[in-house]
């Protein structure tokens, strides 16, 4: 089974590029991140003729995040638990059932920018409750994944420049405690697992050539459960998506599982 997580940056904006990459890629599950649009305007009709069953937890141009999957999805939720007056749509989940039954949750964790301040409170209240969340899903001892844009550089290789990163929310102490502290439960981080050493980035601005100088960061991830661990055959990049026409900020990444 091959899952991907990819921040689109606005499913309008990539209303080509990402049917092209599904197309070359051929995930059985892509989970999408900054979908920027409510459920009812979705494009899920093109999706659908793919073969893809589409799951949205959409919100007016902003945040949103999205399930597409060849296999048929189950036990759907959407919204991270924990704060009922969080209206922020940041979080899907669902069972994929192919040979092994696979339970996969969406993210897209708070920027937290800028820092401090309110929306850094915010991102370090919702990875409190993700590692509540954590837990929980190491407590059902079933194959178990959490995938998608964590805001989250783990450490100095993942960044070209980390000295530029001293004080953003994304590579601040507290922030990488709080990251720390879920992987710790018991997870398995799938790129660091399988790809070592620096130069391996998902992110890079649209700025001042960050993409030409290789300027870029790592902030899209896969944390297993050991269950989940246990089948990992493959997890890599897809970095060429970025050199093309109209791409995202992000590029798409992947696990292979024995499932």
């Amino acid at each position: 089974m091959k899952i991907a997580t990819f921040n689109i940056n606005g499913i309008k904006a990539r209303i080509n590029a990402l049917p092209d990459w599904l197309k070359e890629a051929e995930p059985d599950v892509a989970l999408l991140q900054e979908i920027k649009s409510v459920d009812e305007n979705f494009p899920r009709e093109i999706f659908e003729d793919m073969g893809y069953n589409v799951e949205t937890h959409g919100q007016k141009s902003f945040n949103g995040v999205a399930i597409l999957s060849k296999l048929p999805l189950e036990d759907v939720t959407r919204g991270l638990p924990g704060d009922d007056e969080d209206e922020q749509a940041r979080w899907i989940e669902a069972t994929v059932v192919g040979d092994k039954a696979v339970r996969v949750c969406g993210l897209y964790l708070p920027n937290g920018n800028p820092a401090p301040g309110p929306k850094y409170d915010y991102k370090l209240a919702w990875m409190k409750r993700l590692k509540t969340r954590a837990q929980q899903l190491l407590d059902s001892e079933d194959i178990a994944l959490m995938a998608g844009d964590y805001n989250i550089i783990p450490q100095a290789e993942d960044a070209k420049s980390p000295q530029n990163w001293q004080e953003d929310a994304l590579y601040r102490p507290e922030s990488r405690r709080a990251w720390r502290e879920i992987l710790n439960l018991g997870f398995t981080e799938a790129f660091r697992a399988r790809v070592h050493g620096p130069e391996h980035y998902s992110f890079w601005d649209y700025q001042a050539g960050a993409w030409d100088r290789n300027d870029g960061i790592r902030i899209d991830h896969f944390l297993l459960t050991p269950q989940c661990a246990d089948l990992l055959t493959d997890c890599q990049i897809d970095h060429h998506i970025r050199g093309r026409e109209k791409p995202s900020d992000h590029v798409p990444v992947w696990v292979e599982l024995a499932a």
